[in-house]
């Protein structure tokens, strides 16, 4: 890192107005740029670890501090530049016809084309290298969900938007539905404003929610959340959550459906971002037949693939317990009732019983039809 006496020749404001100008160039829709002062921030953090909110997500509390004090990351950083990129992707198919169709799987609207870490990360890093080359040396470190930054709450010091009450960060002209990035610098850039809060009344984010991991307005359990559950837990699904979680496969957006500020989002502009393997309303019994190497093929390249094909086929065992009772969904779950992996078989144990529940319950032509020959 440079120190800040080898600034003192450069026109700040200028040098500014053409990183942000720049970024523009290079595909990125917002530019914020803020101090790195987190004090109430990471009081909060401090609490919500204390909680236990964060579940079996153990390098929250291992990274500690770090996360709320940029200059621990890259010593002698005094300014964060906080981008957002949009990646709303306007040609998938509506959100909620695939939600209520329970042969469909619902992917986060973010996962539905390439991984943006890669996209983000490489404009970010030449966005730095070309300001280097332009006014000489100064220290810099990019982060793309690479590092334990609190990307949310830079960016709303920074002018991006605010935090909601379902934690997103929201903003006036875009909604919520884009992705943030960080340069952390030593460069002594003038900083930009924060924005108000404009959520009001509203809790719209909080009564939709499926599990109701929002248990109060800012503040998450992530241990409930879908996304947590389905994504970042690498273990079995806790039964209780089982049936909430309906047929969302890879996250989940409900609390970003009902938001009235997503009206101004903003289409994904970047091609990377446009749907793939036609992920927006895949049918679930197509997508539990995948092997391992047909997944490792189609998900390479998305944020999917992370989550590896055990968990890919855990979430999908249980949409299909939640789906209609029909042959093909009992043929799908029994083609793999004896499946190499012990989570998969638990997951689908799991709705092959519901699904005989239901039927005993019910007892309608279909579902009792469902089971004959199965050995059940």
């Amino acid at each position: 890192m440079a120190t800040p006496g080898d600034f003192a020749e450069l026109d700040l404001a200028s040098v500014k107005r053409q990183l942000v100008a720049r970024a523009g160039e290079l595909g990125f829709d917002g530019v914020g740029i803020s101090g790195i002062e987190l004090e109430e921030d990471e009081r909060h953090l401090v609490r919500w670890l204390a909680a236990g909110f964060h579940g079996e997500m153990a390098y929250m509390e291992r990274h500690g501090l770090k996360r709320s004090r940029p200059a621990e990351l890259a010593p002698g950083c005094v300014r964060v530049v906080s981008v957002r990129m949009n990646y709303w992707p306007r040609e998938a198919r509506e959100p909620l016809s695939v939600l209520q169709d329970g042969e469909q799987g619902y992917v986060s609207r973010y996962a539905l084309g390439r991984d943006y870490h890669k996209v983000m990360r490489r404009a970010l890093a030449r966005l730095a290298e070309e300001f280097r080359a332009r006014i000489g040396p100064f220290g810099y470190r990019v982060c793309v969900d690479s590092a334990p930054v609190l990307e949310k709450a830079l960016a709303r010091s920074g002018g991006l938007g605010w935090i909601g009450k379902h934690t997103n960060l929201l903003a006036r002209d875009a909604g919520s539905w884009f992705f943030l990035g960080e340069i952390l610098t030593d460069l002594p850039l003038p900083t930009d404003a924060p924005t108000g809060s404009y959520c009001g009344t509203c809790e719209a984010c909080i009564a939709a929610c499926p599990t109701r991991a929002i248990v109060a307005p800012y503040r998450l359990d992530a241990r409930r959340c879908i996304s947590y559950l389905t994504i970042e837990n690498p273990g079995a699904i806790p039964p209780e959550y089982r049936e909430a979680i309906g047929n969302r496969i890879y996250g989940c957006d409900d609390c970003q459906l009902v938001c009235p500020w997503n009206k101004f989002a903003r289409d994904a502009s970047h091609p990377d971002f446009k749907v793939r393997h036609g992920l927006d309303a895949p049918r679930l019994a197509e997508l539990f037949a995948w092997t391992a190497e047909e997944f490792d093929e189609r998900m390479r390249g998305s944020a999917i693939y992370r989550i590896g094909y055990e968990c890919w086929s855990r979430n999908i065992a249980v949409a299909l317990g939640n789906a209609p009772t029909t042959a093909s969904v009992i043929a799908s779950l029994e083609r793999r009732r004896e499946d190499s992996s012990a989570l998969v078989r638990e997951h689908v144990a799991w709705a092959l019983e519901r699904h005989r529940s239901r039927a005993g319950r019910n007892r309608p032509a279909a579902a009792a039809a469902a089971f004959v020959g199965n050995g059940s």
